[in-house]
């Protein structure tokens, strides 16, 4: 064979082989499907959807349980094999190709508050979907097996991530949420089964990681005009009912030196509450959001007041100072105006979390890699991943929210934010594939 034949040979294999190399996406060149993405986010808006065009779908609702079957179908669309476990959790799995190698797990939820908005947390969701759809179409394996997961019941008490992480007590489980459902009877509504709900945890160690995209649910990237926040800690929160009692008693004839108003009580704690939280140093908060009077007539004093308190923090220490300095303000108010004042912890509270430093820096890697600009921060608002960093490492990444508006139907982020958020979650998906053991 001459010397033409065998260059010209080389040559054709050199041809075929680049070619091929082309047709196999890489972290760098494998993007989402922006418009996709965006779509799902409105097909799930249809679940829940009002005659006023906003959507409510509170977890455990007839609306929540519709839109399960929605997302299950994505995830078999995406290739993954689907489960509901014993707490609600929806998980799609894609084994990878090292059977030796831990899940890299990645989601987030998609109940809302009631009249929420379309994007918190379903952002998450439906990024974490369109990132397994991608793979599956462009016929990228990983090494680690990857799970998508849908966690149950995130806004009325971390049911699904408390549960995976082994951290959900009996008495969470008597918590009613915002459908009047209790979250045990919303794990069987789901399709979990609150008798083996204990089963459903995860040990320690068995995940090589958990990230979770989410919307920040403030002001600053928008603002700041960033395109990622990488988050560095998740506060804790804490709840309590708080029973404020008085008299009641006639609103007519009742000198108004001889009254228990427990709503007059009421209003100088909401406002010892502010004056507390502020009096630290530090980025504490501490919220009344909820306040209901009894009987609730106009010509009868408030004989009784029942309302929420919130702490988070990144601190549970600082929670606790705070908590204090409230508890002591409450007993001067009782005193003077006669009421009692009693404070009951609800169980549905977070305890704060920091984030892996190893994912931070992967999360890092993959924006500057896309051009993306981005800044460290921490998140004021609760999350299924502080229960997931209590049993795997954990990351966030989180894209702007319009005007810092959340839980809100005013709720918006762009379809080229998400898009970058999803880019991130699977660029970094793909490098910590690479890395991690």
């Amino acid at each position: 064979m001459s010397f033409k034949y065998v260059a010209l040979i080389l040559v054709l294999i050199f041809q075929a082989s680049f070619a091929q190399q082309k047709s196999i996406p890489t972290e760098k060149t494998l993007t989402v499907n922006q418009d996709r993405l965006e779509a799902s986010i409105y097909e799930l808006a249809k679940f829940g959807l009002k005659a006023n065009g906003e959507t409510s779908r509170v977890a455990f609702t007839d609306a929540d349980i519709a839109s399960r079957t929605y997302l299950i179908n994505l995830m078999k669309k995406a290739g993954l094999e689907v489960h509901i476990d014993f707490a609600g959790n929806i998980i799609g799995r894609r084994e990878g190709t090292d059977g030796s190698k831990k899940v890299i797990a990645f989601g987030s939820h998609t109940d809302t508050v009631p009249d929420g908005g379309n994007y918190d947390g379903c952002v998450g969701s439906m990024a974490a979907l369109e990132v397994a759809l991608t793979l599956y179409e462009n016929n990228m394996a990983t090494i680690h097996p990857l799970e998508v997961i849908i966690f149950s019941n995130e806004e009325g008490g971390l049911l699904g991530s408390r549960a995976l992480a082994g951290a959900l007590t009996p008495e969470a489980l008597m918590v009613k949420n915002s459908s009047g459902y209790t979250q045990g009877e919303g794990a069987n509504r789901l399709g979990g089964d609150v008798s083996k709900i204990e089963e459903a945890a995860r040990k320690k160690g068995e995940l090589a990681a958990f990230l979770e995209l989410h919307i920040e649910q403030g002001g600053i990237l928008d603002k700041e005009n960033i395109d990622i926040g990488i988050v560095e800690g998740i506060v804790g929160i804490k709840w309590w009912d708080v029973a404020i009692t008085g008299f009641a008693n006639h609103a007519g004839t009742t000198p108004m030196n001889m009254r228990k108003d427990a709503l007059l009580a009421a209003s100088k704690f909401i406002i010892a509450v502010n004056e507390v939280t502020n009096s630290f140093e530090g980025k504490q908060v501490g919220t009344v959001g909820r306040i209901a009077a009894e009987p609730g007539a106009p010509n009868v004093i408030p004989g009784k007041v029942l309302l929420s308190l919130e702490i988070r923090d990144l601190s549970s220490d600082k929670i606790a100072q705070v908590f204090s300095g409230i508890q002591q303000r409450a007993k001067a108010i009782a005193e003077e105006s006669g009421t009692t004042i009693e404070f009951h912890p609800i169980d549905a509270n977070a305890k704060p979390a920091l984030t892996d430093k190893t994912i931070q820096e992967a999360i890092a890697t993959s924006a500057k890699n896309l051009g993306l600009t981005q800044k460290q921060m921490q998140s004021g608002a609760g999350h299924d991943a502080q229960d997931m960093a209590l049993i795997a490492p954990s990351g966030m990444i989180f894209v702007p929210s319009k005007d810092g508006i959340s839980h809100s139907p005013r709720e918006f982020t762009s379809a080229e934010d998400m898009a970058n958020g999803a880019n991130v979650l699977l660029n970094t998906i793909l490098k910590l594939d690479r890395e991690l053991e």
